[in-house]
């Protein structure tokens, strides 16, 4: 057994409380993939990421990330939310303002903004794609589009590190408003092999540009109250049919009001086609595990 520093933290989030939950591991070396899948079914979080001495030339730390189920190839929040935490404690430091992640995903670079309470940090993400476009009169997407008001781009399937069905709804109140079929949103993920649905409307007279709902249906049932990952391949969707938000291909987006959060993501679309997926993080608790 030996002593750990670990810290949870509150991703995309301007005050604690307001993001998505993360626990960080460091001095994660000694650690095997028993203990770690028991630590982060401990944590009872959506993530939590393991922090390792660099191996690839030219990244900052290694990292691997497990849900309390299973191991996580890539998502967003622990990305973002870990390299927050590794900048804290002196484990790495920017290099002309880029840390780089290795992982499962690969090398992925991080922009850091900022310093201290107003830092953002913001992580290159894998490349998604179109799988398929379909409407709703899909039999698939049927169940769970009954009764939505759907806004002008058709429903698609995309897949960048995890698919998603990105859905448009025809305004922010009906978004807000709604009450999925949880039943359906499973069966869709599991014939389709996506995490669920991602579902999206654009705000007029806000903070941001984008209010968006992600209903996971891939294993446990529950509303995610804030995604880098689902952003992320909603970002090159709507960058695939020329519908980006904002200007210069950065905005903003609104997550999880509806579970209780009220995260703050923003997303940049650069000249390459890449999607960034960032924004602030806090820190909630500080302190070590024995394991």
């Amino acid at each position: 057994m030996r002593t750990r520093r670990f810290l949870q933290l509150d991703v995309f989030s301007p005050y604690p409380g307001a993001g998505n939950p993360l626990a960080v591991v460091l001095d994660a070396e000694g650690l095997d993939d028993a203990h770690m899948q028991a630590i982060a079914r401990w944590t009872r979080l959506p993530e939590t990421t393991f922090v390792f001495a660099p191996q690839a030339p030219g990244t900052s730390y290694r990292l691997r990330m497990f849900s309390p189920q299973k191991e996580v190839p890539f998502a967003g929040h622990p990305s973002v939310g870990t390299a927050h935490a590794v900048l804290d404690v002196g484990l790495a430091a920017p290099v002309d303002g880029r840390l780089v992640q290795d992982g499962i995903a690969g090398s992925l670079p991080l922009r850091v903004d900022g310093e201290g309470s107003t830092r953002s940090i913001a992580i290159r993400t894998p490349r998604a794609a179109v799988a398929e476009v379909t409407d709703s009169r899909d039999p698939r997407l049927q169940a769970v589009l009954a009764h939505w008001p759907l806004g002008t781009l058709p429903p698609a399937r995309m897949s960048g590190g995890r698919s998603w069905w990105v859905v448009e709804l025809s305004d922010e109140a009906s978004l807000r408003a709604l009450q999925p079929d949880w039943d359906a949103v499973a069966q869709l993920a599991e014939s389709t092999d996506s995490m669920g649905v991602f579902a999206y409307a654009r705000s007029a007279g806000q903070e941001y540009d984008l209010a968006v709902r992600a209903f996971v249906g891939n294993g446990r049932r529950f509303e995610d109250a804030a995604s880098g990952a689902a952003n992320a391949v909603l970002a090159a969707w709507l960058d695939s049919q020329g519908a980006l938000p904002g200007r210069n291909g950065r905005y903003v987006v609104s997550q999880g009001r509806e579970v209780g959060h009220d995260a703050r993501l923003t997303l940049h679309v650069d000249a390459e086609g890449e999607v960034w997926s960032g924004g602030q993080v806090q820190t909630v608790i500080a302190g070590t595990i024995a394991w």
